[in-house]
């Protein structure tokens, strides 16, 4: 009667097996499937990508911010093998079918705007349908960080270009004026002694500020701070800072032109006025941070 109790038991531990293998090897083909679909819809997107749009200085920040996602994404992997899967079909479809439709669209009128971002629901509604709202909810940084890769409308980038060339211009001028150089102004046609400036789009740091931007974001998420407050006024700071990183970039050029000439300005200078940009940017980031967090433990300990 034991022999035969064993030899049972030993038969049902072997159906679980077999059944938690076919169980690993269905979940197995299934995620392999859904690498496959989506390799298939946005691989040729990336590499249309990498040979079109991410080349141009405008959108030179595509490569980091996807890169920067990917890692974001195999950071938090074990969160989502954590979670209990728990599929969302009721938000999960609704929300595949919008990005799938985004995509069709954004591909078949070569629309960067919709095809690039038709990636977030996309990825989106693939956790919803395979392990539910918590694991999305793991991931929601990653997927939202993906969205500074997006290209934006041209209707938008000259508008807003426009007037920060100008918010620029007046602000360099201000500083050089107060610092006794003769500097005259006309639009964004800066005349620095017997050199004129003119204001190119790419001085103006709206992609400079998006790239700020998404460092800004990056850096608040990886550190983890917990007060609203702290990360509210953070948050707040980026624009800011992006834009006074980025006249002080414009500054170190119009001065370059000035003392060492505009050969001079325009070769090692100004690729070295871009390392200052970023090198003020994050120096900013990182001293406001440690001020806000003096601050605000001196106001909780009072």
């Amino acid at each position: 009667m034991t022999t035969a109790l064993h030899f049972s038991a030993a038969l049902a531990d072997s159906a679980a097996d077999r059944a938690a293998a076919r169980g690993s090897l269905a979940t197995a083909c299934g995620a392999a499937a859904v690498l496959a679909g989506l390799l298939a819809m946005y691989l040729p997107t990336y590499i249309e990508l990498a040979t079109t749009l991410w080349p141009t200085q405008e959108q030179r920040h595509g490569p980091l911010v996807a890169l920067g996602a990917a890692w974001l994404l195999w950071r938090c992997r074990g969160q989502i093998l954590r979670v209990t899967a728990a599929p969302s079909h009721g938000l999960g479809l609704p929300l595949l079918g919008l990005g799938l439709a985004t995509y069709i669209v954004g591909r078949s009128q070569q629309i960067p705007l919709l095809e690039v971002g038709s990636q977030i629901p996309v990825l989106a509604a693939v956790v919803l349908l395979t392990r539910g709202l918590r694991a999305l909810r793991a991931v929601a940084f990653p997927l939202l960080f993906l969205a500074f890769m997006v290209p934006l409308p041209g209707i938008f980038v000259t508008a807003v270009t426009g007037a920060l060339k100008e918010w620029v211009s007046v602000a360099v001028e201000e500083v050089l004026f107060s610092a006794g150089l003769p500097i005259a102004r006309s639009g964004v046609l800066l005349t620095l002694g017997h050199y004129q400036l003119l204001m190119a789009d790419a001085c103006s740091g709206l992609h400079s500020m998006i790239t700020l931007s998404a460092l800004g974001l990056l850096f608040l998420h990886l550190m983890g701070r917990t007060s609203p407050l702290h990360n509210g006024l953070l948050i707040a700071a980026i624009v800011p800072v992006a834009f006074v990183a980025n006249v002080a970039r414009v500054l170190a050029l119009a001065l370059a032109t000035y003392y060492l000439g505009e050969r001079t300005a325009q070769g090692l200078v100004h690729e070295l006025a871009g390392v200052l940009l970023f090198a003020v940017a994050l120096g900013a980031m990182f001293a406001i941070d440690t001020l806000l967090c003096r601050v605000l433990r001196r106001r909780l300990v009072s």
